[in-house]
């Protein structure tokens, strides 16, 4: 069985490949009568689109989204609602090595062991272009938690991070790296075209801080708001680690330094002193600022020759033509803030099913 859907109560489902005619979302559970069209989704897709700078892949596709059913004179209808985005400059030929021997550290083994087949254009469903759809299926899901703001950033590319101090919320959408951090911004320029002329790729951190969420959403034990984060951000391509706010740092720390202390507030809900815990406490949110950290390793196609085997076991050295990511977690910004948005969906009409 494949598992290509996500959520519980709003639910998307993706589907296409990298290289084939197109790709695109079924997102089932959006209630009724949210007004949406095709310009309420394409400035997410925009955020993430390829080849708009020299330190993202030079593949050209307009990520141009159509709605297909679920909508009716602007409204959702509380149907499916198909969204349909084409592929339009795909190159097979650059991967006619790729089909013969297996890249180190993508997913090429993994899937010819699962399914004795696979599609190596691209990576076929293990490219990162299959973001596309999820990006398309979160623009929607932001319809249905109107009152949550979610906002992400690159806070580390190849291990040099932001400084704290600098941090200024409107750099982020004023430099190609979505650095809030004017002066870091600069060094990374010289970082990832040092990495992209060497046939190289950087790893990257992602935070992401989604203010507004109401305390009460999520469930204790199996449908905590935190472990559903983790997941989701987990099922991103190239995604190896997740923190919930102090994540593995709340290790180092004693009781009474990770402890988020309250005093009373004065409309009878309590003022949080810090926010070590990420805005969830008990799996369930706080009414703080919900604050995750995605951890996304080196692009795993590149130009430098590596060891490998071909699919008859023999051993040999590839190295990917093609266009790729330098660093494939600078385009991941808009990717987290998706799915960060379709679990909080997914989390408030869960809270509204159970409480009314």
């Amino acid at each position: 069985m494949s598992f290509n859907t996500f959520g519980r109560v709003f639910r998307f489902t993706t589907w296409g490949e990298s290289h084939g005619p197109a790709l695109g979302a079924v997102v089932d559970g959006c209630p009724p009568g949210l007004a949406l069209s095709e310009g309420d989704i394409q400035p997410f897709l925009d955020k993430r689109r390829p080849g708009q700078s020299r330190f993202t892949t030079q593949r050209q596709e307009p990520d141009q989204v159509r709605i297909l059913s679920g909508v009716f004179e602007g409204r959702t209808t509380g149907t499916p609602i198909a969204l349909h985005i084409d592929n339009v400059d795909q190159r097979s030929k650059d991967y006619s090595e790729v089909a013969k021997a297996y890249r180190p550290g993508h997913a090429d083994y993994a899937y010819d062991a699962k399914y004795g087949f696979r599609d190596y254009r691209g990576g076929g469903r293990s490219s990162a272009r299959e973001t596309a759809a999820r990006v398309a299926a979160g623009a929607v899901a932001r319809l249905v938690i109107p009152e949550v703001t979610i906002l992400a950033w690159v806070e580390a590319i190849g291990g040099d991070a932001i400084d704290p101090a600098n941090f200024d919320a409107a750099e982020i959408g004023n430099n190609p790296f979505f650095c809030p951090d004017a002066e870091a911004a600069k060094r990374w320029e010289a970082l990832v075209d040092g990495a992209r002329k060497a046939g190289s790729s950087l790893g990257a951190v992602i935070a992401c801080e989604a203010s507004g969420v109401p305390a009460g959403w999520g469930a204790p034990l199996y449908a905590k708001l935190d472990s559903e984060l983790a997941a989701a951000c987990m099922s991103i391509n190239a995604v190896k680690g997740v923190e919930i706010g102090d994540g593995f740092a709340a290790a180092a720390l004693t009781g009474e330094r990770n402890a988020d202390a309250m005093r009373p507030g004065n409309d009878g809900r309590p003022v949080f002193l810090a926010n070590h815990a990420g805005g969830i406490a008990g799996g369930i949110s706080t009414g703080q600022p919900v604050r995750v950290r995605v951890a996304f390793k080196p692009t795993s196609s590149i130009l430098t020759p590596v060891e490998t085997v071909t699919r008859e076991g023999e051993a040999t050295e590839i190295m990917t033509k093609g266009r790729h990511d330098p660093c494939v977690g600078i385009r991941g910004v808009p990717v987290v803030e998706a799915m960060v948005a379709l679990v909080l969906a997914d989390q408030k009409l869960l809270h509204r099913a159970q409480t009314g």
